[in-house]
């Protein structure tokens, strides 16, 4: 074929095969970035994390001896037990109250959905860390209701610190997941499916058993597993209320920070790995059954009103929305109360956060701006790196091989990435075989672009997929047609590419800002005195039993992810406008 694509003074014409060859040699080098930079950020640090855990301090390789001391030691092999239960209990209940809820959100005609759909999410915008503050609040010693409404009513005391208020707090934290995920499973289900089972004479109750359950099985255990990683990982609500209840992700904190003992820390970060790895690998092959199962001919269910269906669902709703409402606002009301419980004067003493640990305002502008960097340069790396996988042709291994990068850090728990990333990045080099090789990277290491780093990794994967769906639903046709007509895919993606999938992209960014803000798992071990931040403040403050302050912070931190989210909202709508005008025809 002998079509040109270039002309120009002086310059050689190039068939439209030798533009094509051009062009895919470019994907593939870009590709090759990709993969390479995933290396760096993932398997690089984890390489050394795991080669921390076999060594000595000279780097002597010794095995398993570390893994064997740590079995033997009941103190820190009871943690594994602890971290196992507290997980599978969360993990019953999360499922137990998420279901009902996204059954009545999907398949029910209770007024309200929306109300009820934005109060369950609220968790997802806040600190685990407020989650345990706010149960201090309420059931701690001095606790609103162990004080019975201060002695309004007889106290009750749930015995919080320890196992109790871990379980309530992770339930909290994966209850959104839990619901996110049924709604999806509930709303894909085949309303032929059951206009069969009424015509066979199948009651509500053998309908429910034969034909809800079975069609939702893949969604559940989804949903079975993603609350059990988010729980047996978390780090932030098992410190504030965990006691002496010890579990896997206190015990890397007590280990690195409370007695420097990065070998230990690097072990029990192995041991926290495994069971999420396992947990992450069944979860993915649950998803691609989930997948299969959806049918082109499928009819969607439409919810028919059934008035004793629909009051208990909508009395179960409120009772869950109002529980949720309640651990925030006595967070708020705990963050504005001068003295609890004694001077109960209502005022912003400890928005001041003087004389606290943390940083104040300084920490919390630092979070801002390192989650804005987060959401920018995680949100491009994320959909270019997406849109070279999905919409490359050819080329099967090396996109299969970036795709497995893209999705690992899913299976990583935010300690052990950054855990993973003082051993790389603070190193100065390697000795290999007598040979000295410096690390280029290690001036990154207690800046503000490892923590944007150690963000990126962190949320990549979730971001990732969503990039990827989006792509999935624009037809190939588009980039063979742009090849077809000698047109650069950059421009194809400027131009079409981006505009279609912007919703996906504001997405995207909102997640990265929206976690970058909140989370402290990562970022605790890599911040730096002249870098403090918002949520690592928060677990200072804590430390230093300055509760309110800590509380106060927490509240701001939930303020502004959830001014983020209302804009994320606005701006979408009026993007899709101007932008997707083709799809509202």
């Amino acid at each position: 074929m002998s079509t040109t694509i270039a002309v120009g003074n002086g310059l050689r014409q190039e068939t439209f095969w030798e533009a094509l060859d051009k062009e895919l040699w470019i994907k593939r080098t870009l590709i090759l970035l990709v993969c390479a930079w995933l290396l760096v950020v993932v398997v690089l640090p984890l390489f050394q994390l795991f080669s921390k855990s076999v060594t000595d301090a000279d780097g002597r390789f010794l095995g398993l001896v570390h893994y064997i001391t740590y079995f033997k030691t009941p103190s820190l092999s009871n943690s594994l037990y602890n971290s196992l239960f507290v997980s599978l209990t969360t993990t019953f209940i999360a499922v137990l109250l998420g279901f009902p809820f996204a059954y009545a959100l999907t398949r029910t005609t209770i007024a309200g959905k929306g109300f009820f759909r934005a109060i369950s999410m609220m968790p997802l915008f806040a600190p685990t860390l407020l989650n345990g503050i706010a149960l201090v609040y309420l059931f701690g010693r001095k606790g609103l209701i162990t004080l019975g409404f201060f002695g309004a009513l007889p106290g009750i005391d749930i015995n919080l610190y320890g196992p109790v208020g871990i379980i309530i707090s992770e339930v909290l934290f994966t209850f959104p997941q839990a619901v996110l995920i049924l709604s999806i499973a509930l709303t894909m289900t085949d309303a032929r499916l059951y206009e069969a089972a009424e015509s066979l004479g199948a009651g509500k109750v053998r309908t429910f058993f034969t034909v809800t359950l079975p069609g939702v099985r893949y969604g559940l255990l989804s949903a079975v597993f993603v609350c059990f990683i988010l729980a047996f990982t978390d780090f932030g609500a098992p410190k504030v209320v965990g006691g002496n209840y010890n579990i896997l992700a206190t015990d890397i904190y007590k280990q690195v920070i409370g007695q420097q003992n990065f070998t230990m820390g690097a072990v029990v970060s192995v041991v926290l790995l495994f069971p999420t790895v396992i947990a992450f690998i069944v979860d993915r092959l649950v998803q691609r059954k989930q997948v299969s199962t959806v049918a082109a001919k499928s009819v969607p269910l439409t919810p028919q009103p059934h008035a004793l269906r629909d009051r208990l669902y909508m009395g179960f709703c409120c009772l869950v929305v109002l529980m949720i409402s309640g651990f925030y606002l006595t967070a708020v009301y705990a963050s504005l109360v001068k003295i609890w419980p004694y001077t109960l004067t209502l005022g912003f003493w400890h928005y001041n956060f003087t004389g606290t640990g943390g940083g104040g305002y300084g920490a919390f502008f630092n979070s801002i701006r390192m989650s804005l960097y987060s959401a920018v340069f995680g949100t491009a790396i994320t959909f270019c790196a997406a849109y070279l996988i999905e919409k490359t042709r050819q080329m099967n291994s090396l996109r299969q091989t970036a795709y497995f990068l893209a999705i690992l850090p899913l299976a990583l728990p935010g300690l052990v990435i950054g855990l993973a990333y003082i051993f790389f990045f603070n190193s100065t080099g390697w000795n290999l075989g007598g040979l000295f090789i410096p690390n280029p990277l290690n001036f990154i290491y207690a800046s503000m672009s490892i923590l944007v780093i150690s963000n990126i990794v962190h949320f990549f994967s979730v971001s990732f997929l969503t990039a990827t769906t989006a792509l999935k639903q624009l037809d190939r046709e588009f980039e063979t047609v742009s090849e077809s007509m000698g047109v650069p895919f950059t421009k194809t993606l400027s131009r079409v590419t981006v505009p279609v999938c912007i919703p996906a992209i504001l997405e995207i960014g909102m997640y990265y800002f929206v976690n970058s803000m909140a989370t402290v798992s990562a970022v605790i071990f890599l911040y730096s005195a002249d870098i403090p931040l918002a949520a690592v403040a928060v677990a200072n403050m804590d430390d230093a039993g300055d509760v309110a302050p800590a509380c106060a912070m927490s509240v701001l931190i939930l303020l502004t992810n959830l001014a983020v989210r209302i804009a994320y909202g606005a701006l979408t709508r009026r993007l899709k406008t101007r932008t997707q005008a083709w799809s509202l025809q």
